[in-house]
C-alpha cells in the first residue's frame, strides 16, 4: 500500500522546510499544499489537520501526524516507518 502524504505549510517557514526535507531523505512522497498565515487560512488548515494550528501540519492516510517536531519523533522512535509500511 502507498501511503498518501500531505503538508500543510507556508511561504519562508523553517519547520515546513525541516519537514519536506526529511519526507524527501526517507525517500517519501508527498503533496505539498502552501497556506498565507492569515485567519482564514489558518481555520482551514486547522479542520483538514484535525486541529493544527501551527505550521507545518502533516496528514498521513487521512490521520493528523502534527509538525516537524512530532513527524521528527514519530521517525525516530519508529513509528513513521510502520504507518507508512500499513
Amino acid at each position: 500500500m502507498t501511503s498518501e502524504i500531505t503538508i500543510y505549510t507556508t511561504r519562508l517557514c523553517p519547520y515546513c522546510f525541516f519537514a519536506k526535507r526529511l519526507l524527501k531523505r526517507l525517500g517519501l512522497a508527498y503533496e505539498e499544499h502552501r497556506y498565507a498565515r492569515s485567519a482564514s487560512d489558518r481555520e482551514q488548515v486547522a479542520a483538514l489537520s484535525g486541529g493544527g494550528l501551527t505550521y507545518p501540519q502533516i496528514v498521513i492516510n487521512g490521520e493528523s501526524v502534527g509538525g516537524y517536531t512530532e513527524l521528527a519523533k514519530l521517525h525516530r522512535e519508529g513509528g513513521l516507518a510502520e504507518i507508512v509500511s500499513s
